[in-house]
């Protein structure tokens, strides 16, 4: 199958940042840049928005096995005829598309009497496929062939009875993508782009440069950014892409990049389309298998993932499939030119687009206003088209605006980021006014939306708020749908919001979408115009509202999608210095659901300004405040910050035992306080603490209760840092067994007993039975939390370290570079996790790769427990003895040595001799010692490893088997 476009002959654009051209708007080069070559069977010519018809049109005539091109049409009146017949003398036959625009009532006549008069000259040349409503004509000799109400079934017939060709062309040939779709012929799933700009105009070029990079993929497929500043038309641009092009895909998903939870909610809602079975299932199933079927493809044709407003590349990245399709990214950072092939940067409009765009946003104008309005903006079209749609309803000559934006300009007091254009603030106070004189409740609107973030705003939640939370001067445009609609059409009708998708994954271009698209730019300045007491009670208006929209369980996986919803606008809205009870509960719902999804970069930020707040507005002495020092502390212990959290929760402990608080929080906070000491490397008093917390929750709840089961979790973690393997095991079966009946096999919870009895067994030794459970563990958590969650990551970690015991070496080592790599992407570089993941790759490399990627990893690891937790750690001595191994391995055997006796002696120090880690220190320093030239000391020490390993960990077990045997055994930090 052939259709020409021209497309070959020119060099592909480097992969560097390309500049898109500004080529002017529906230039007739506009498909691959050049026009089809002569001589084609079928020349198939259109403009851009009814491209999709002629794409499918042309595919149609080439799987006849004719030789068929595509050609651009301008927008506007119609050639002449003299430019027709050059059309014909292109082509065997010319098939143009004409859709609403071009039959218009007025247009239409002028079409067929230019299509009258070229037909004339050249019989049979010509025919019509219409794709937009046929008014009346007077009769003319040139065929026509309406398919504008003709559903999909039926139109290929027809347009082979137009062309005279048979009604079903030929199958595609074994391996052949189809072609592109008929347009109303749907495809396996579309979702989330929003409806298509009737007023979008020019980037020609920029699209056809676009498609050529995206063509380019290989069966990896491949990625383009499209770069530059706010309001420069990056979203424009990627929703027009997806819909030109939209019927050459099967899947085109757009879905937010402004968070990465965001990114991972569009994802996950992309599972339900696809027609996965996992509509209901947890977050994290829907999220992998999402993932999975992108990657594997299994559709006849490629798909196309855009996420939109990508600004933390770092945050995204791994999201992005690879596969046999296309992801587009919109953004303003460069540093996407690290991550994906293709980074193009988008330039205003060129002079021509602006004048064009201009004629179709306010027609009254002429070609020289347009042009004197675009040199005031400086072609910037955020600007231009609000300017535009302010003029267009209304008397003023563009002189006369100008004036104003000059006088606007004289008065203006907002800031503005220099990268917005100086005219914006003028231009922004002239449509305000505007907006304020229609009466419609627009304004007021507007306003309640600049007090959630930029970007996504779920307007649902304002739409949706009960009515007694409803301020007496919004309930008329609150309580009232029709009010509602119509202060979001003018919003709409200005450009000032767009529509967005909604929960469902669709935008239906009205006032009645669940969610709105409000640029940062227009965020800044409006929200900047809107004085001091009118912002407060905006404010407290929205904060209602999102805390009415609380699903109230934050452990629910089911509800994390809501809550990735609501949380990024807590602080804009000014949530965490509110003092109503509802909306603080809504706080600590958010920050409770930020721990438990591993969202802990966007909990530290609203726990450290909420603590701030409530600590000046509550005080020390308010029960929510230590609810609120609870939470913060979670999130921050799972990054790893133990100094910090043992200085909250002991002041939590101090502060609830000097109130007499008898309650569930004192034990709680002894809770916290153990967790820290646990991650301080202090388990005995850990455990004696984690001990107490136990008693005191039986006593309060009973045997079977969730706080209780905790407290029994938290021993058992204890245990098992003791180096009391099987006393870990025993309890942690117990709990185990007691969470599947209290919560079910799903919950977090649950999932995380399931990891630590794997754990225990790992540590004993008993790999075969570890290896079954955690292969269980991995799918599980990744079905239900997700496969980038810390525990899911943990579970693979876990995994990989028993298939190496097993002798699975290279799926072993694959395995720990992978997730000691996607460990720092999600987490950083300094999370326990990412230490944790590196020492064990370093550890698997110094026996089986590369000795000098071993030793910077684990000596990066040393390093980075040193600063963290300060040289007496049980962590920061360990991992001194690994980088020992190191030095062994290497022949320099004084340094290692000399680096295994200290590590051994900071090991005894803190968790005494008979521990399993001294106890492989002191192994791992016989071997220095026999190297060194010391073969009595060593045998002496490797006797005394031997039988401490016998007394603690069984004659059987591996390390025992090792210290008979004189072989090196590896220091292992986990976390529990």
């Amino acid at each position: 199958m052939t259709v020409r476009t021209g497309a070959g002959g020119g060099e592909d654009p480097p992969d560097d940042t390309v500049r898109l051209p500004a080529v002017p708007y529906e230039d007739p080069r506009q498909d691959a840049g050049e026009a089809p070559p002569p001589g084609c069977d079928v020349l198939v010519a259109h403009t851009a928005r009814d491209r999709p018809w002629a794409a499918w049109a042309g595919a149609w005539t080439a799987r006849h096995g004719l030789d068929t091109g595509l050609r651009g049409l301008p927008v506007g009146p119609p050639p002449e005829p003299g430019a027709l017949r050059a059309l014909a003398g292109e082509a065997g036959r010319v098939l143009l598309v004409l859709g609403a625009e071009q039959l218009g009532a007025d247009t239409a006549p002028v079409w067929a009497a230019a299509l009258d008069r070229a037909e004339a000259e050249r019989p049979g040349a010509f025919a019509v496929l219409a794709v937009g409503p046929v008014p009346p004509l007077a009769e003319h000799a040139w065929p026509l062939l309406d398919l504008a109400e003709e559903p999909p079934e039926s139109a290929g017939r027809l347009l082979g009875a137009l062309l005279g060709l048979p009604a079903e062309p030929p199958p595609p040939a074994p391996g052949e993508t189809p072609g592109p779709r008929h347009p109303a012929e749907p495809g396996t799933a579309w979702g989330g782009v929003p409806a298509r700009n009737p007023r979008f105009t020019g980037r020609a070029g920029s699209l056809d440069a676009m498609r050529h990079a995206l063509t380019r993929a290989d069966a990896r497929g491949t990625g383009l950014v499209l770069w530059g500043l706010s309001g420069i038309g990056k979203t424009q641009l990627a929703t027009e892409y997806a819909h030109r092009y939209g019927n050459e895909y099967d899947v085109v998903w757009w879905t937010g990049g402004e968070s990465r939870s965001a990114c991972r909610r569009g994802l996950a809602e992309l599972a339900d389309a696809l027609g996965t079975r996992t509509a209901g299932a947890e977050y994290g199933t829907r999220l992998r298998t999402a993932l999975d079927r992108l990657r594997r493809g299994g559709t006849a044709r490629p798909w196309l993932l855009v996420v939109d407003g990508a600004d933390e590349p770092e945050r995204i990245r791994d999201l992005l499939p690879e596969g046999p399709g296309h992801v587009l990214v919109t953004s303003r950072d460069r540093d996407w030119a690290s991550h994906l092939p293709h980074l193009f940067d988008v330039p205003t409009f060129s002079r021509e687009e602006s004048v064009a765009f201009v004629a179709r946003r306010a027609p009254r104008l002429s070609a020289e206003d347009a042009d004197a309005l675009a040199e005031a903006v400086g072609d910037f079209p955020l600007v231009l088209d609000q300017v535009a749609g302010w003029l267009a309803g209304s008397r003023a000559s563009v002189s006369e605006y100008l004036a104003r934006l000059e006088s606007a300009a004289a008065t203006g007091d907002v800031s503005l980021s220099a990268d917005f254009p100086v005219t914006f603030h003028s231009a922004w106070t002239l449509l305000i006014n505007r907006l304020r004189d229609t009466g419609t409740g627009a304004l007021d609107l507007l306003r309640l939306c600049t007090r959630f973030a930029p970007g996504r705003i779920p307007v649902h939640v304002l739409r949706d708020m009960p009515g007694d939370r409803v301020p007496p001067e919004l309930e008329s445009l609150l309580g009232d749908r029709r009010a509602w609609h119509t202060a979001a059409e003018e919003l709409l009708r200005y450009s000032v919001v767009l529509t967005a998708a909604d929960r469902t994954g669709e935008a239906d271009g009205t006032g009645e979408a669940d969610t709105f698209y409000l640029h940062r730019m227009v965020h800044q300045i409006a929200r900047a115009g809107v004085p001091a007491d009118t912002a407060e009670r905006l404010d407290t208006t929205v904060r209602a509202a999102l805390a009415a929209a609380d699903p109230e369980a934050p452990s629910a996986t089911a509800h994390w999608p809501h809550y990735a919803e609501l949380v990024p606008h807590l602080i804009h809205a000014g949530a965490h210095e509110d003092t109503d009870e509802d909306v603080q509960r809504l706080v600590l719902n958010c920050l409770r659901y930020t721990y438990l999804s591993g969202d802990d970069e966007v909990g530290r930020e609203l726990g450290r300004e909420t603590f701030a707040a409530w600590e000046r507005l509550l005080g020390a002495e308010h029960p929510r405040f230590w609810d609120l020092t609870h939470h913060y502390a979670n999130v921050l212990r799972a990054r790893g910050e133990y100094t910090a959290t043992e200085q909250m929760d002991r002041a939590a402990v101090d502060h609830l035992r000097r109130a007499g608080v008898a309650d569930e929080r004192y034990p709680r906070a002894l809770g916290g306080l153990a967790a820290d000491l646990r991650g301080l490397g202090r388990y005995d008093e850990a455990y004696a603490l984690s001990t107490d917390v136990a008693r005191t929750y039986r006593a309060l709840f009973g045997e079977r209760a969730s706080q209780t089961l905790t407290a029994d979790n938290n021993i058992a973690a204890t245990l098992c840092l003791l180096g009391d393997y099987e006393g870990a095991r025993a309890l942690d079966e117990r709990t185990l067994a007691a969470r599947r009946a209290v919560h079910g096999p799903a919950h977090p919870w649950t999932l995380f007993s399931g990891l630590s009895h794997a754990l225990d067994l790992r540590l004993l030794g008993r790999y075969e039975e570890a290896r079954g459970l955690l292969t269980e563990s991995v799918a599980a958590h990744a079905r239900h939390l997700g496969p980038e969650h810390l525990q899911t990551l943990r579970a693979e970690q876990n995994l990989a370290l028993c298939r190496s015991r097993l002798g699975e070496t290279e799926e072993a080592g694959a395995a720990l570079a992978s997730v000691a790599s996607r460990a720092a992407r999600y987490y950083g570089e300094r999370h326990p996790l990412t230490l944790l993941c590196r020492d064990s790759l370093a550890c698997h490399l110094r026996e089986h790769g590369d000795l000098d990627e071993a030793g910077a990893l684990v000596e990066g690891v040393a390093a980075a427990y040193t600063r963290a937790f300060g040289p007496g750690h049980p962590f920061t001595a360990g991992s001194r003895g690994n980088v020992a191994l190191v030095a062994y391995r290497r022949g320099d055997t004084g340094t290692a040595l000399t680096l295994a006796e200290a590590a051994r002696a900071d090991l005894e120090a803190a968790v005494g001799p008979a521990h399993p880690w001294a106890l492989a220190a002191a192994l791992d320093t016989a071997a220095c010692q026999a190297a060194c030239g010391e073969p009595e000391a060593a045998e002496r020490l490797r006797a005394r490893a031997e039988a401490g390993a016998a007394r603690t960990l069984g004659p059987g077990h591996p390390l025992t088997l090792a210290a008979h045997e004189g072989r090196l055994w590896d220091f292992e930090a986990y976390t529990t």
